[in-house]
Order: structure tokens, then sequence, then C-alpha cells
């Protein structure tokens, strides 16, 4: 064979290499394309789960717990009083009622008596431009008392009689010249009380401004009831001592009665009767209903300007005190 021969059989042998090559790698191609479009297509990869947490500043939601007690400051005269003796968490049990439910889950009725009333008119004026229910507690003899007892009642606002009684540590803790003393006898007492309700005919109640020695004594506590009762007037203890006798014997003896919950101001400053108020919505929910008290400071009528038309909002229905008595 010539050498030109040899080199057409190589180039021949060649080319059908590459030409099974081509082939074989067409039929590979068509096979691969057939297998994908024939099986069925993978699910998409399900979304991993992941947790989330609160803002670190943010708290879980939780029934509030009540607020610690506050340290209550001792007063003379007609402010703060026998507060000094008391812790602010007295719980108090007048008025319980079956909670019904709001947009917040709870609600309950609260009642606020403003104690020592009776020095001016303005400040029954601006208590009453609140435009919500509150209960004026006047001291018989101050010098404006029939005016605001007078004003009060033209303006549809409930009246009680803040009957001055004997705190511990009497006489050098001032008390009001017309109060009552453990030293009077049941003639005295019943000549006192009269006096009080001719001042304050319009009043429908009492509660006991001081007192921390006077309502510890039951005999004594057991004339004023009795007087009350035959009135028809109803008895609020404002628990300025632990070893009150009050509530308890009224019950006993058929009188109307209720107990303070919370002093919303023995402090007169807006963050601490805030505080104080919202203390008393917690046991106003808790419990039905919950009775406040205190006192006609620009602080105190400041804040309740501000604050008591929001109670609703919060489930809070505001009260005369007469309607959380039993």
């Amino acid at each position: 064979m010539t050498r030109s021969g040899n080199k057409r059989q190589k180039q021949q042998r060649g080319g059908g290499r590459i030409a099974a090559l081509v082939v074989l790698t067409i039929v590979l191609l068509a096979i691969g394309l057939y297998r994908m479009m024939s099986s069925p297509h993978p699910p998409p990869p399900s979304p991993r789960h992941t947790e989330t947490s609160p803002p670190k500043n943010q708290e879980a939601r939780r029934p509030a717990a009540p607020a610690a007690p506050a340290p209550v400051a001792s007063g003379t005269g007609t402010g703060t009083g026998d507060r000094k003796h008391l812790s602010e968490t007295a719980t108090g049990e007048a008025g319980k009622k079956t909670a019904s439910k709001s947009h917040d889950g709870v609600q309950g009725q609260l009642a606020v008596i403003i104690d020592d009333m009776g020095s001016n008119l303005q400040q029954a004026r601006a208590l009453a431009g609140i435009g919500f229910p509150v209960t004026f507690s006047i001291i018989p003899g101050l010098r404006s008392d029939r005016e605001v007892a007078s004003f009060a009642a033209r303006s549809g606002i409930e009246t009680m009689i803040h009957i001055p009684m004997q705190p511990k540590g009497w006489p050098q803790r001032r008390l009001e010249a017309n109060g009552l003393l453990l030293s009077m006898d049941e003639a005295a007492i019943s000549e006192h009380l009269g006096e009080y309700t001719r001042q304050i005919p319009s009043a429908i109640g009492v509660n006991n401004h001081m007192g921390s020695e006077f309502t510890e004594h039951e005999d004594k506590m057991r004339v004023v009831l009795e007087m009350l009762k035959g009135r028809g007037l109803f008895f609020i203890d404002s628990v300025t001592t632990p070893k009150t006798v009050g509530q308890r014997l009224a019950r006993e003896m058929g009188v109307k009665t209720g107990r303070r919950d919370v002093f919303l101001d023995n402090e007169q400053n807006s963050a601490y009767i805030r505080g104080q108020l919202a203390q008393a919505v917690r046991m106003a929910k808790k419990n039905g209903s919950a009775i406040a008290i205190c006192h006609p400071h620009q602080a105190t009528i400041a804040t309740l300007t501000e604050t008591l038309p929001t109670l609703s909002g919060q489930g809070i229905t505001l009260v005369p005190v007469s309607q959380l008595v039993r």
C-alpha cells in the first residue's frame, strides 16, 4: 500500500470516531432531556420555623401586681391625720360585686371621697368641675362648712360628715375643738353628733376624721353608730388604725357601712397620686369595687381632673360612695 493510501485510511478512521462520538453525545443528551421532562418536579422546601423573642424592654403581659405599700407621712390638723398608723394597702370589703367583662377583661366600681371639705368654696367648685361623681366629706365647724354643703346639694354632689375623733397621741396631736373624745360620756357624744347633723343637714353618711384612738373603743363607737342608725346615716370607716372596730360593729348593729381601701394623697405630688389611684383601680377590678379617700390639695385636684376622665377606658365606673355601702 502506498503512503498516500495509508494516510486516507487514517483520516477515514478518525472521521468515523468523531462521528460516533457526536452520535453518542446526541443520544445521551436526548435521554437526559427526556428524563428531566418526564420526572415530577420536587416540592419547594418548607419554610424554616423560627421563634421570635419580645423586645428586651417589653414585658410579657400579665395581671399587674398590687403596688407595694408606700410609707405613710404623718400629718397634723385636717390633713393626713392618723394615716401615719396605716399601711396604704389595707383591703376593703365595701360593696363587693361580681365583676363583669369589659374590653380589657374586668370592670369595677370606684368611689372617691374628698375628706376635709369645708374650708373654702373654691375647692368645692374645682372638684365639681371635674364632672365625675365624687363624695364630699365636710368637717363640721370649718368656716365654709354650710356654704360648701349648700353648693354640693345644688350641684348634685353627695355629702358626708367628716367627724373629728380622738387620735393616738392627743392632745399633743391637734384635733378640732368639737371633736369626739374618749373622756366624753354618752350624753356629750350624742350632743356633738346632733350638732354635726344640724350644721350639715344634707349629709347622708359619715366617716371618721383621725380617730385612731377613738375607733378602737367599742363602747364609744357603739354610741356613735346607734345615733347614725336612728338617723338613717351610713358609716364609712376611714381605717386610721388596724384595730378599728368601726365596720365590724356597724354590721353587727345593722348600720350600712363600708371601709376605705386606699389613701390617694399622703404625698402631694402627681406621680404618687397617680400610683395610688392605679392601685385603687386594681382593687376595684379585683373585688368589684373600691373606696379611695383623698383631700382638696391643689396637687390632688389637678391630678384627679386629668385622670378621672380616663378611668372609664380601664373598665372603671365612678360612683358616689353610698352605692358601695352594705
